[in-house]
């Protein structure tokens, strides 16, 4: 039986009732292999209190982890780890033989850098493996969605702009898979496909959803530069969710 419930929060009202831990952070560059031998490298942000939740955060096309240095380490303030890293092509587009980017395609193999991150932060002794979530921005959100469909081990979902088609990247079907875990769903009011993308995934799944609609604020990770509000709802969504 569906017990998802659909809130739509105006930018004013966007932030959430953070927890007030206040503990210090511990920033760190990592690296990590994924099953495919590529290399990555992350930054792992721990709280002064572990072993504690973590959360994977995954960027957007042609960005790079430290979009999220700001939330990561909020997160860790707030009694969260997190591990944000840099796709295989951060800072680029896949480009084809003819070099040109692809107009299908080319993003598959990212789902596997979200896999090894997630993998990775499971293993660290600072992070309690049953209690991990995933955030992502635009190409990031399609990717934790892909990602999370087939792990369990993920619990909850933040999407920043997420899309229902990124480049070949269909999330529709891999929400229901992810079934009745819970997913919030941010998106900008004057980014047209991104919003109707956050209203149709609202309703898609068994698990709890909740819509966050930001005015005038941006795609993807720009909202937390233009909201930066918005680091305090993830951080609530996250400790009501994996806490």
């Amino acid at each position: 039986m569906r017990h998802a419930a659909a809130v739509v929060i105006l930018a004013a009202a966007v932030a959430g009732a953070a927890p007030a831990h206040g503990t210090a952070a511990e920033q760190q560059t990592v690296t990590l292999t994924t099953r495919d031998g590529v290399l990555l490298t992350g930054t792992l942000y721990l709280p002064a209190r572990t072993p504690a939740p973590g959360v994977v955060l995954l960027h957007m096309a042609t960005r790079s982890r430290q979009d999220w240095e700001a939330t990561g380490l909020a997160f860790a303030r707030e009694g969260l780890a997190a591990l944000a890293i840099d796709f295989r092509r951060s800072g680029t587009a896949p480009v084809g033989p003819d070099g040109t980017v692809p107009a299908s395609g080319g993003f598959s193999d990212l789902v596997i850098d979200a896999e090894a991150a997630r993998g990775y932060l499971a293993a660290r002794p600072e992070v309690v493996a049953t209690r991990l979530g995933m955030a992502g921005a635009s190409l990031g959100a399609n990717v934790a969605v892909l990602a999370a469909s087939n792990d369990p081990s993920i619990r909850s979902l933040a999407l920043l702009s997420a899309s229902l088609d990124y480049r070949g990247l269909r999330i529709e079907q891999a929400i229901t898979r992810y079934g009745g875990r819970p997913a919030l769903l941010v998106a900008s009011s004057e980014d047209p496909f991104a919003l109707r993308t956050a209203r149709t995934l609202v309703s898609a799944g068994e698990g709890a959803r909740e819509l966050r609609v930001l005015s005038e604020a941006g795609h993807g990770t720009v909202m937390i530069d233009r909201h930066p509000e918005l680091i305090d709802a993830l951080v609530d969504w996250f400790s009501r969710t994996l806490l």
